[in-house]
């Protein structure tokens, strides 16, 4: 008898992942990427398109498989900075309505404090992240 499958608990909070190329030549090594970081049970990953200028129907199918991969483990998949170009890509393919695609807002140099804020007087909260970048030659 077998019973209902077991998920895996995320043992990393977050992952990043810089794509540059993502597009049906690009697929095998950003798959093979992808397999390696959802082994590791990432709670939420972060595909950041900042560099990336063209994505094709074959990444956004990779997006996809990721995605639900992902949630089948109670995990997230976003997308960030895309450039506009590729946004309406995602809009089109109805991306945009299944994960979340986010724009980083820029951040003020390390040390100086926002708009009418004091410098904080707290000690500052360590952080761990993952990052992985993806750069295919062709």
């Amino acid at each position: 008898m077998t019973g209902p499958l077991a998920t895996t608990p995320c043992t990393l909070p977050l992952v990043e992942v810089c794509v540059t190329e993502f597009d049906l030549a690009c697929l095998p090594a950003t798959g093979a990427v992808f397999d390696r970081l959802l082994d590791l049970h990432p709670a939420q990953v972060v595909v950041d398109l900042s560099g990336c200028r063209h994505i094709d129907a074959a990444a956004i199918g990779l997006l996809l498989d990721v995605h639900r991969r992902l949630a089948r483990a109670d995990g997230v998949l976003t997308v960030r900075d895309p450039n506009p170009r590729i946004r309406r890509i995602l809009h089109a393919a109805r991306l945009d309505q299944i994960l979340p695609v986010v724009d980083t807002a820029p951040s003020p140099p390390p040390g100086t404090p926002a708009a009418g804020q004091e410098p904080a007087r707290t000690q500052p909260t360590l952080v761990a992240h993952g990052r992985a970048s993806v750069k295919v030659a062709h």
